[in-house]
């Protein structure tokens, strides 16, 4: 339990969280495996929970016109699926075991008992799964630009329409 403590702590969105929450969590929430070539779930899937992968690695995939493309790879003690917590919506990408994984899966209905017990570390978490959007946005916002640059966009045009 403390090694799976550890790792909770070391991901970004538990900075900071009690050792007493991360146990309250890992005793509610479940342990997932998936192997290898196998789906942790598909973009347009309900989207109920969050992962920390404890063992292997994923990558993100994103459809566009029937075909996959990566976003990014992901190893063990990072953490993915956060988003559908945040906004109740669908998966915005797939998640898809690049070798045997194994993650905790962190639903809605755990998270609440947090706050129904201690909503100040509630708080913390949801205030660090912001922080952690926000970083993986501005790095997107990065790659964009750089995008946008590479392909000869002017410095006097706009990347996007204005109105």
């Amino acid at each position: 339990m403390d090694e799976r403590i550890q790792l909770l702590r070391n991901t970004p969105i538990f900075g900071g969280v009690a050792d007493e929450t991360l146990a309250l969590l890992l005793d509610r929430a479940a342990e997932i495996v998936v192997r290898k070539g196998e789906f942790f779930f598909l973009e347009d899937d309900d989207g109920k929970s969050a992962f920390v992968l404890e063992r292997g690695s994923v990558s993100i995939l994103k459809k566009w016109e029937e075909k996959s493309y990566l976003l990014r790879h992901l190893q063990a003690g990072d953490c993915f699926g956060e988003v559908a917590l945040m906004d109740f919506c669908r998966r915005s990408a797939s998640v898809l075991a690049d070798e045997d994984c194994a993650a905790i899966e962190l639903s809605t209905s755990d998270l609440r008992q947090i706050a129904n017990r201690d909503l100040e570390q509630f708080t913390m978490i949801y205030m660090n799964m912001g922080r952690e959007l926000c970083r993986r946005l501005r790095e997107a916002d990065q790659r964009l630009f750089r995008a946008k640059i590479e392909v000869g966009l002017s410095t006097g045009e706009y990347a996007f329409p204005t109105t």
